[in-house]
């Protein structure tokens, strides 16, 4: 009983809307992930997506993304955090019908379109975690958002390869998206038993959407006057992170099988390890970062990153699974530890904001690093998005040792 106890103990802070949105991400995870490993292929050997057609995606997502951020946020500090996430996970579950469909890769592009228009509801679901949050457990609390992710993650890359060598690539892929859809909705649903973190006196109506943008812009910039330094110079690292991630990631499967030849049908296999490794230092690293502090995570995570970077640019089937590794631990030290400490440093008043303003100016960086990304693959040498990659992470790093300092929780 004592064991048990303690475990009551040590999860006791999983209830209310916390509770509701990891049963949520655990229903959207199951198929999350299916499209990943044969994404890139997809675009190009069944719909026509030549050149920089994949470039063009990931520009689309990142501007549609960086369109809503400003607008998500203001929305989610003035009027609340559900009517946006309730609302905007039914409009992305459909947007799924248009991967499924697709009969040219521009439909993809109308998908992600509309796909990336519905996150307009991001700064109100990380405002309401961080609302609901304990400030003693809130490196636990991102961690096992990792952990969810990765662990309800695992099973579909597996499941896209089995798809893969069952139905073949086209009709793989049009099974998987159907499938998100479907779960997408279930999700939904679920997330209608949300409670509001935020008191408004005032309905929010679609018409905000555009006439708020402005005002929110001119909030968005004007509040980093009253915040402290550290989270402006930790919100320059999160974008410059970000942009070098960006350049390697929209290109990394063809890379693996034009470069690294690599067969399409094991490029699945690479990220199992991923999701292991996510599931396995999920609630280590949340530990280390509420006992220890998250400045020294932060920096650990990009060190690991350029150790996965270095492993795959040389890599073979072991050395890219090996690299995968690093990926994962190093994308939980950098998120968690970056989203406990931005909780500490803003008032909950701000959160929205501030996590619409990083999403803008990190979603433009990332649609840029893709596109640029595609274009030294194909333009110079297929290395070259990754040691740039490598490059932009100096400054991040320095960033972090110099400039951003922790905070007492608030």
């Amino acid at each position: 009983m004592g064991i048990i106890d303690s475990i009551k103990r040590e999860f006791s802070f999983i209830t209310g809307n916390y509770r509701i949105l990891v049963i949520s991400w655990i229903i959207m995870d199951l198929a999350n992930e299916m499209p990943s490993p044969n994404f890139q292929y997809y675009v190009q050997e069944v719909l026509g997506g030549s050149g920089l057609a994949l470039g063009l995606i990931g520009l689309v997502a990142f501007l549609c993304n960086a369109a809503v951020a400003f607008p998500g946020g203001y929305l989610a500090d003035k009027y609340g955090r559900r009517w946006l996430i309730t609302t905007m996970t039914f409009g992305m579950a459909s947007s799924f019908l248009l991967f499924a469909f697709a009969p040219t890769w521009h439909f993809i592009l109308l998908g992600t379109a509309a796909n990336s228009l519905c996150l307009i509801y991001q700064p109100a679901l990380f405002s309401m975690i961080q609302d609901s949050l304990p400030p003693e457990r809130r490196g636990m609390g991102s961690s096992i958002i990792q952990l969810i992710h990765s662990t309800f993650n695992t099973p579909g890359p597996a499941i896209a390869g089995l798809l893969l060598l069952q139905f073949g690539l086209e009709w793989s892929m049009r099974i998987i998206y159907l499938t998100m859809t479907a779960l997408f909705l279930t999700a939904a649903v679920w997330r209608l038993r949300l409670k509001e973190t935020m008191h408004s006196t005032e309905p929010i109506r679609f018409r905000y959407f555009i006439s708020s943008y402005p005002k929110a812009i001119k909030e968005s910039f004007g509040m980093w006057k009253t915040l402290p330094r550290s989270m402006f110079w930790l919100a320059v690292s999160q974008i410059l992170t970000m942009l070098g991630l960006s350049m390697f990631f929209v290109i990394n499967a063809v890379y693996a099988r034009d470069v690294l030849l690599i067969p399409k049908s094991q490029w699945w296999l690479v990220f199992i390890p991923l999701t292991i490794t996510m599931i396995v230092a999920s609630i280590p690293v949340g530990k280390a970062i509420d006992k220890f502090g998250r400045k020294i995570p932060l920096i650990l995570g990009l060190v690991v990153f350029d150790a996965g970077l270095t492993a795959f640019i040389v890599g073979d089937l072991l050395l890219v699974s090996i690299a995968m590794i690093f990926f994962g631990l190093g994308q939980l030290l950098v998120m968690s530890s970056s989203m406990a400490l931005a909780s500490d440093l803003v008032e909950r008043e701000y959160r929205g904001k501030v996590n619409g303003f990083i999403n803008f100016m990190g979603y433009i960086a990332m649609g840029f690093g893709m596109l640029l990304g595609n274009y030294l693959y194909i333009a110079f040498t297929p290395q070259l998005p990754f040691y740039a990659a490598l490059a932009i992470t100096i400054p991040a790093f320095v960033i972090i040792i110099f400039l951003v300092k922790e905070a007492h929780p608030k």
